[in-house]
Formats: C-alpha cells, structure tokens, sequence
C-alpha cells in the first residue's frame, strides 16, 4: 500500500513519535512546521511545504538543506498550508494518507482538518488523523474490518450525517445488530473489541471512526 505522511503546524505535544508509522516506501510531507517535527525527529522530508511562519529562520535554513524539496507560499493565499500538502500527496496518487499534527490548539483548525478527510473519502483514498491520544477516519456505507490496536483501544462512531442506517458491529464489547444512529446520539461511544479483529457495516450515512486511548498529552 502507497503512503504518504503529512505532518502539519500543531502542537508538538500531540505529536507521537513518527518512527513508530514510518515504512520503507513512506512519502513524508512537512507542512510548515510540520517540516521542522520532521526534521527534529529525524526524518528527511521528502517535500516541505507552506508559508513558513511558523518557523524561525535558522528552523527554515535547517529544513531548506534537509529537506529533497522545498515550496515555499506566501502568507497570504487561499489554501491553508495543509491543504496544500494534501495536494502535493494526491500527485503521489497514494492509496493511504496519514495526517500528523492537525490537531490540538484551534477548535477551528482541528475541525476544518477533520473536514478535510471528506474529499479524501470520496476520492477512495484511506485517511487516517492521528495524534497521541486518537486514530480518526471518516468512512462511509459498506461493510469494514478493524484490527486490534492496544495503543488506541477504544472505538468509538459518531454520525456525521443526518442518519445512519443498519450499523452492524460485531467482535465488540457492545454489539449491535442493523440500528438506526441519528445525528448527535451518544450511541456508539467508548466501544472495543474483544477479538483480534471486529467488523462494522452500515447501509447509508457517514461515520466518523474514533479509535482512542486516556492516556494523557505529554506536553
């Protein structure tokens, strides 16, 4: 599977070590500051993109020579710095795209970025947010497998449209069986699984899989 790992400008603390997610053939694009994480965890960026602001200009030296590519914004422009390198991802034409970094801080920048994995979605391209405490897809109608993952144990599914119809999971702690999940329930909070792999369908609507752990931020 072709991935691409985006890491964008949020707070550092929320970042988990990159290490743990890199694979041989792994496209790394640093948004912004995303590029200096990259850099501090010691990892070359394949493309480092955005404004820059973020970044010092002795930061900015240091991802201009590590990095194999650079392309640099002006502040002012339409896109925002993630965008940009999500762009920069879909002419890799990847089949997975994970995205570090975009979460935490802004209420406004995280929501917008979990808004993004809307486009991703429809293009048939895995997305998969993830920052120390969650894993965040957004997945729409059809029958999906989960895989236990002792680092993010709880599972979670919240519309994100007006309805969900017939969700079905089985191999979790709290079965259900074709139930009808509207806009704003609680239904499906704080799931697990019980075997080394679960499945979940459903027949119309959009889901936002959360798959979480409590253990604390280290800041």
């Amino acid at each position: 599977m072709k991935r691409v790992v985006i890491v964008g400008g949020g707070p550092k603390s929320y970042i988990p070590d990159l290490q743990e997610f890199s694979c041989t053939d792994c496209i790394w694009i640093g948004a912004d500051q995303g590029a200096e994480v990259l850099v501090e965890q010691g990892i070359t960026p394949d493309i480092a993109i955005g404004d820059f602001d973020s970044v010092t200009e002795e930061s900015l030296k240091e991802i201009k020579n590590r990095s194999h590519r650079i392309h640099i914004y002006p502040n002012e422009k339409d896109e925002t710095d993630l965008e940009l390198a999500i762009n920069e991802a879909l002419k890799e034409q990847p089949e997975h795209i994970l995205l570090f970094g975009v979460t935490g801080g802004r209420m406004d920048h995280s929501q917008a970025n979990i808004q993004l994995l809307y486009p991703l979605m429809q293009r048939n391209i895995k997305s998969t947010l993830i920052d120390r405490q969650n894993q965040v897809e957004l997945v729409s109608a059809g029958m999906h497998k989960l895989v236990s993952d002792k680092r993010y144990p709880y599972i979670s599914f919240l519309p994100v449209t007006l309805e969900v119809e017939d969700l079905t999971l089985q191999g979790f702690y709290y079965p259900l069986e074709k139930a009808y999940v509207p806009f704003g329930s609680t239904l499906c909070i704080s799931n697990r699984l019980i075997e080394d792999t679960g499945t979940f369908s459903f027949e119309s609507g959009i889901l936002l899989v959360i798959r979480s752990t409590d253990l604390p931020i280290r800041g």
